[in-house]
């Protein structure tokens, strides 16, 4: 969704300036060197990767943008919190705000982004290579909680908090589960639950949270779809039960103690 909103104002266009304020978003590396390195690149191609966005140069470096939780690219804005403005060579710019300021930026070399994103992504869960089998394959063996083993972005690409437990509520899956543990058929009902989270997501624009707006200002809606995330003491939209909160690899996690119980 970021990716299709910011790649025609990138694609083609040169880094005539760059000014990044916040140390911490290039840390380790000196946030005036790598400012230096990105003026005058030209964006070849903005791609996606899990959570990363990646703007790709004609020199064959790339610039790998984790976005976390509350970043996200502005055009041509009067906004708060930003921490990196792009000036491109036709004039617009291109603001970074953050406002919790978790959100990274990496400039890597020729060569050197394939080898990092895998050892650090695994499958994107919304081609069409992505199947039941394969979600078995990367969980198999893992005693870790199902929603931890599902946020490793090791095991797939780009499962968020929200995300993990909105296919767990849809696949009647408990999050406390041993990520190995699942049957086949359950395997087959998170495959779909991942899949219709997602696209649902998509469809949606992402959801609106008090620190976070799209890039052109306006809010997504998937907020309203909810059907776990958020829903502490509200009845289950599938059976009425109350849904229950607890902490899950210290992430906060809502499921249905009914049709998500540990034995379902």
């Amino acid at each position: 969704m970021i990716r299709r909103r910011i790649a025609p104002v990138l694609e083609g266009r040169r880094f005539e300036r760059v000014e990044i304020s916040d140390a911490r978003l290039t840390r380790p590396e000196d946030p005036l060197a790598v400012a230096a390195e990105l003026m005058g690149e030209r964006v070849e191609r903005v791609d996606r990767r899990g959570k990363y966005l990646i703007v790709r140069f004609a020199s064959g470096r790339a610039l790998l943008i984790h976005l976390r939780m509350t970043g996200s690219l502005l055009v041509n804005a009067d906004a708060t919190h930003v921490r990196a403005v792009v000036e491109l060579d036709d004039g617009s710019e291109i603001a970074y705000r953050d406002v919790r300021r978790f959100g990274t930026w990496l400039l890597l070399e020729p060569g050197e982004l394939e080898p990092y994103l895998a050892a650090r992504v695994g499958e994107e869960p919304l081609v069409a290579a992505f199947t039941a089998r394969g979600l078995g394959e990367r969980l198999e063996g893992r005693r870790a909680p199902l929603k931890a083993a599902l946020l490793d972005q090791r095991t797939l690409a780009g499962l968020g908090n929200i995300y993990v437990d909105e296919a767990l509520w849809y696949a009647k899956l408990n999050p406390l589960r041993p990520g190995g543990s699942l049957e086949r058929n359950e395997l087959r009902r998170l495959h779909n639950g991942i899949r219709k989270a997602l696209e649902l997501g998509i469809a949606r624009q992402g959801s609106t949270v008090s620190t976070y707006r799209l890039p052109d200002g306006s809010s997504g809606s998937m907020q309203r779809e909810f059907r776990a995330y958020g829903r502490t003491g509200e009845p289950c939209d599938r059976c009425g039960t109350v849904l229950e909160k607890t902490r899950v690899g210290g992430r906060s996690t809502w499921f249905c103690p009914d049709c998500q119980a540990a034995t379902t």
